[in-house]
């Protein structure tokens, strides 16, 4: 009991832990890990991944999205996203969606971790932060997937991006829009362009 009480010394409430993190506190990790689940302090999140919940005067406050990716992915190069944040964009979209979009560098496919659904995609490019730029590339680079009418949401994308079109914007354009993207915003700036003629 001794030496479980040795390892709970170094756990803090809000971490998100991988089994491989507790074994240097412990000489029976499984044995350990598998006392605290059943005692409560440690939930199960998925395969060798543990989370101390943070008690509120609500109940526990379940696992932070930003920690539970970096400790899955073991590392801090992602980039969290999400469908809904394209509704603050004005564009139309309305629908929330069920998922996080995941971009890195390690993983591919959905996993469920903490009862969420996390969609991994491996890109080798993407911002360290989210930013209004990227997200109008993101959802023309996603617009398929979308439920909402995309030719709509498509002419009010192009009338936002013409209005507020800078040099951040035709930046973000170059780093991270797909062939199809760029070449649709090319054709609005020259649209653009030909009016302001």
């Amino acid at each position: 009991m001794k030496a479980l009480d040795e390892l709970k010394k170094h756990l803090k409430p809000g971490q998100v832990y991988r089994r491989s993190d507790l074994e240097q506190w412990s000489n029976a990790v499984d044995r350990h890990l598998k006392q605290l689940v059943e005692e409560g302090t440690l939930q199960k999140l998925s395969q060798g991944l543990y989370y101390y919940p943070m008690k509120a005067s609500f109940g526990s406050v379940p696992p932070d999205d930003e920690k539970l990716v970096r400790a899955f992915l073991k590392s801090c190069e992602f980039l969290l996203n999400s469908p809904n944040l394209y509704n603050s964009l004005g564009v139309g979209t309305t629908q929330l969606y069920n998922k996080r979009v995941v971009y890195n560098h390690k993983r591919h496919g959905s996993f469920m971790l903490g009862g969420k659904v996390f969609d991994f995609r491996l890109k080798h490019r993407f911002p360290k932060v989210l930013s209004r730029a990227f997200l109008f590339v993101d959802l023309v680079n996603n617009l398929n997937e979308l439920a909402e009418d995309r030719e709509a949401v498509l002419q009010k994308v192009k009338e936002k991006v013409l209005e507020d079109f800078d040099a951040q914007m035709k930046k973000t354009i170059n780093a991270y829009a797909g062939e199809r993207t760029k070449t649709l915003f090319n054709q609005w700036t020259l649209e653009g362009s030909l009016t302001h003629v």
